[in-house]
């Protein structure tokens, strides 16, 4: 099994831009380029123990989907091909290559846009103590895994260290009113009339784009049960970042073995979450090692992820 990649750090002589859960940005200038490592995170806490072709995964999925979704919202991708990167990358084709993208800059907005189309995990707990997600009421007797009657959003609040936190949308609304104004905003174009367009945008941007993805992911026997969308302004203009529709950022079920209930086998990262939970762990850093078996097993969910819905073998 390929070797886990957990930094980039000290590999690449690039300025670095940020660091985040998985990927490492690199400043090219008028470009970053992102590298996604092979770490994994769970309860919002960056895990010690590397997945195996999970960066890869992670890359391929989101520059399939950011160049099949284009119709519906543009992004900030440029190219995966590292043959197309500025020549100053080419020499570390080894590490960048399958793994990293070239992206345009772009300001991002600290909102995780969130889509459900069934009823699992946080939303699950939330409706079960209160009948709503995010202020959203859903009718009565609905079970663990029941598809909704259509896909509701449920935005929550960015955080690069920490728990991201549900919010409302007219809480969003008021996150968006101070982010518009934020020092670092001024004197760009801004294209929307008020904070409530922009998150309605948002929201109709973000059901539209799952409805889409899945739609194509049943023809492959793959249910996106729920996925989150981070969003940005380059020259005004809203556009899709970060990575779109992986099984970092999604709820992944096998199709063929759905059964409203109960929880469900996946493709993501939730069997490494069931992992956690069966032992115990607070949630908190420092997180614990992953054993070999999950580590195996968790990294195969990844790499079927990508097979059945770009329909091409990964490795």
């Amino acid at each position: 099994m390929e070797k886990v990649l957990l930094s980039t750090e000290g590999l690449l002589p690039f300025k670095l831009y940020t660091k985040g859960k998985v990927r490492d940005i690199y400043d090219l200038g008028d470009t970053l380029l992102m590298v996604a490592t092979d770490r994994i995170s769970a309860f919002d806490v960056v895990l010690p123990t590397g997945i195996p072709y999970k960066g890869k995964v992670l890359n391929g999925l989101s520059a399939f989907w950011f160049q099949k979704t284009k119709s519906i919202i543009g992004s900030h991708f440029i190219t995966a091909n590292v043959d197309e990167y500025p020549p100053e990358c080419q020499q570390y084709k080894d590490i960048l290559d399958g793994r990293s993208m070239l992206v345009k800059k772009a300001h991002r907005i600290d909102v995780e846009a969130v889509v459900r189309a069934y009823l699992a995990g946080s939303g699950w707990k939330a409706y079960q103590e209160t009948g709503k997600i995010c202020g959203v009421k859903l009718p009565e007797g609905l079970r663990e895994s029941s598809k909704l009657a259509k896909p509701i959003f449920t935005p929550a609040t960015k955080s690069d260290s920490g728990h991201d936190q549900n919010i409302s949308f007219e809480e969003m609304i008021d996150f968006l009113i101070r982010w518009r104004w934020a020092p670092e905003q001024k004197g760009i174009a801004f294209n929307y009339a008020n904070a409530r367009s922009l998150a309605e945008i948002i929201c109709s941007k973000s059901i539209k784009l799952l409805v889409f993805a899945a739609a194509w992911a049943e023809k492959n026997g793959v249910i996106i049960a729920d996925t989150k969308f981070e969003y940005g302004l380059i020259d005004g203009n809203l556009v899709l970042i970060d990575e779109a529709l992986t099984p970092d950022s999604s709820r992944f079920w096998p199709l063929d073995d759905y059964e409203p209930g109960r929880s469900q086998k996946s493709f993501d990262k939730q069997f490494v979450r069931d992992y956690l939970e069966g032992i115990n762990w607070d949630k908190n850093p420092p997180a614990p090692e992953l054993p070999p078996e999950v580590v195996t097993k968790t990294s195969e969910k990844y790499l079927e992820a990508y097979r059945r819905l770009t329909g091409t073998d990964l490795v």
